[in-house]
């Protein structure tokens, strides 16, 4: 299943990058709403190779997820392998930069089964595709909101 949405950011191309590669910020917020994040390298400075566990409760079963960042092109994209039991997915962050002040980002993710129950719920989901795109775009015009909210009080200040 391949889900894919865009957004323009009313924020440097700089500036995005800076708010989406701050992989401390990310991990807080998961451990904020109740996951555990555990990092699996040891880098110091952001890069491919860096890798996370995360667990977390979904429809009250303990599940776990790890995170591996394959690529890594600072305001260009990123892209992260997602492996959980059930299925595998390939998470991709490009960044376009439209002008001095804004910025097109586009998210791309494909899911694949590994397992029958993980290709029923898949396919469950591809029914409802257009639901689960639209939530899907909508994620992501949140968390767009929130780095020109960032952008706009750090420029105020």
């Amino acid at each position: 299943m391949k889900l894919t949405a865009h957004e323009n950011i009313e924020a440097p191309v700089g500036f995005v990058n800076a708010y989406l590669t701050d992989f401390e910020f990310w991990e807080r917020s998961a451990m904020r709403r109740g996951a555990e994040v555990v990092r699996l390298d040891h880098m110091r400075q952001p890069g491919a190779g860096m890798e996370w566990r995360i667990g977390f409760l979904y429809h009250s079963k303990k599940r776990s997820v790890e995170l591996k960042l394959l690529k890594f092109e600072p305001e260009h994209a990123l892209e992260f392998d997602c492996m959980a039991q059930p299925a595998e997915g390939i998470l991709g962050i490009e960044l376009a930069e439209m002008g001095p002040h804004r910025t097109r980002v586009s998210v791309h993710l494909e899911i694949k089964p590994r397992t029958m129950a993980a290709r029923l719920f898949l396919q469950s989901l591809k029914l409802a595709k257009g639901k689960v795109t639209r939530r899907f775009a909508i994620r992501l015009a949140q968390t767009s909101a929130d780095i020109e909210d960032r952008y706009r009080q750090e420029t105020k200040a």
